[in-house]
């Protein structure tokens, strides 16, 4: 099954997947570079299972429908402490979901670095996305999460969504 991460750049992409693909190894110290290009990341699973993750930098948004050939899920990563790039995301969001290869795509969006926001952002930033009207808009699922990769929170939910399993606290 193919995953692809996408989002803008900054948003927290990279560091998110290395919490992922390793939870003990990512602190207050980590940082990332933005990356340039793709980036493949494998994550393991306690059953044995794996799933690959096609990472591509914000930078290449413009050729990022290149890679939707055989996509089955997207996470999204939208920094949710950074409400200026919101409405950017936004429309790259809109992109990817208007896409007529990716239209029974589930799309997972991370709203990361929550652990650098105040809660009210979170909200701010699912108004700003116009989250409730684009659900009845679209075909895709859409399921969103808060994270942080330097506290872990949310990143069980996001290998759950990984695995097909139940998440808990979900946004709806």
């Amino acid at each position: 099954m193919l995953c692809l991460c996408l989002g803008p750049t900054s948003s927290g992409k990279t560091l998110l997947l290395k919490k992922l693909q390793n939870r003990e190894n990512i602190d207050l110290t980590s940082n990332t570079v933005p990356t340039v290009g793709t980036n493949l990341v494998t994550i393991k699973f306690e059953n044995q299972k794996e799933i690959t993750i096609r990472e591509i930098g914000g930078a290449m948004a413009p050729i990022w429908r290149n890679y939707y050939q055989g996509v089955h899920k997207i996470i999204y990563v939208v920094d949710a402490s950074n409400l200026c790039q919101i409405a950017a995301a936004g429309v790259l969001l809109y992109t990817i979901l208007a896409e007529p290869s990716l239209q029974k795509t589930k799309v997972l969006l991370a709203l990361s670095k929550m652990d650098t926001s105040y809660r009210q952002m979170r909200n701010e930033a699912l108004l700003m996305l116009q989250l409730s009207r684009l659900k009845k808009e679209i075909p895709q699922e859409i399921t969103v999460v808060e994270t942080s990769a330097m506290t872990g929170d949310g990143t069980e939910n996001v290998l759950k969504w990984l695995q097909g399993r139940p998440m808990t606290d979900k946004i709806k």
